[in-house]
């Protein structure tokens, strides 16, 4: 893809009437705020640019209009384009879009990277450019979307797809999570973190954990994984079976699995196997060590069981994600001397 001449990114985010003001919030605030970590002066690695189909005002469901900088050029410009979430109109109710935003949108795809946030999928769709692929979108509007695009499919029990050129995320907050998960895969874990900690928002959540569909609440006398997840995060090297975890948490092992999946979503196994990779991505990133000490290290009992796990999480061995975040990187010669 393209980049500006400064080396930034270039972001389009594109305004349909009705715009989900928080989802428009998520992608300006978070991609303005990227930067190279320990960078002084600050260098942002992002360009964003918001355009309207004529570069006039649009409606957002936050009770005001907002007037963007630009019109569809933006698009022609852009090496990644992000659609807001929309709470009416023809991609809701029709399955279809105005003609100058169609053939925008067909234009850049292929060249620029797409990405929607909550019911910008049904915008991606009624462009046609999801048909026959994976696609996220609010679990609310899972039914509603499957009727009008019968040809996408539609998993609405994740938090985000990324297929490659096109990535698509479900509900509000979980707008969040693709975010941080595109600047993971352009700059690096630690670009992502930074981010993160500037915007006091979970540094990763894998895309496949479940959504939050209508599950009630724990209560608070049942709310006891949290000090085992923390004790966990401190033994990620160490063998941690479902017994020696329910015991840390004092319950039996069956009623730990249940509330564990209670307060995150997801089993303990599957939350502990993302933060594993997570840790082994961090390694990788910053430190010389051989694949093998970053399996040990990071609670993978071999590099093949490690190869296995980075390549489901972000398809691509340990050696070759090290070469991408490696090689760009100011940070490594200091990490490199840190680690030894």
């Amino acid at each position: 893809m393209s980049a500006a001449q400064d080396g930034t990114h270039r972001v389009a985010v594109l305004l349909l009437d009705q715009v989900v003001a928080f989802d428009l919030g998520i992608c300006t605030h978070l991609f303005r705020a990227a930067e190279r970590p320990g960078q002084v002066p600050r260098r942002p690695l992002y360009e964003v640019e918001v355009c309207s189909a004529d570069g006039g005002p649009v409606r957002s469901t936050g009770g005001f209009h907002v007037v963007p900088d630009h019109d569809l050029s933006a698009l022609r410009r852009a090496d990644t384009v992000v659609i807001p979430g929309i709470h009416d109109g023809p991609p809701l109710v029709e399955g279809t879009l105005p003609e100058p935003v169609y053939g925008a949108l067909r234009a850049a795809a292929g060249r620029a990277r797409l990405v929607s946030i909550c019911t910008g999928a049904f915008v991606l769709a009624a462009a046609g450019l999801l048909d026959g692929r994976p696609a996220a979108t609010h679990w609310r509007e899972a039914d509603r979307f499957r009727a009008l695009f019968p040809q996408v499919r539609l998993d609405a029990d994740v938090l985000f797809v990324d297929d490659g050129d096109i990535l698509t995320s479900a509900g509000v907050g979980s707008g969040i999570d693709l975010c941080l998960h595109v600047v993971r895969g352009d700059h690096g874990s630690r670009a992502a973190n930074a981010l993160a900690r500037r915007c006091v928002v979970a540094p990763w959540r894998e895309g496949g954990q479940a959504q939050f569909v209508e599950r009630p609440l724990p209560s608070a006398r049942e709310s006891g994984t949290g000090p085992t997840r923390t004790w966990m995060l401190t033994r990620l090297h160490e063998p941690l079976d479902l017994a020696t975890l329910a015991a840390h948490a004092r319950m039996s092992v069956r009623t730990f699995t249940r509330r564990f999946r209670e307060e995150t979503g997801v089993s303990p196994a599957r939350w502990l196997a993302g933060q594993r990779v997570e840790h082994a991505r961090q390694l990788l990133e910053h430190t010389d060590l051989p694949v093998d000490e970053v399996a040990r290290r990071s609670g993978f009992a071999t590099a093949v069981s490690l190869r296995q796990h980075l390549r489901a999480a972000v398809g691509v061995a340990p050696l070759a994600y090290r070469h991408t975040f490696r090689a760009a990187s100011p940070e490594s010669s200091t990490a490199r001397e840190a680690a030894r």
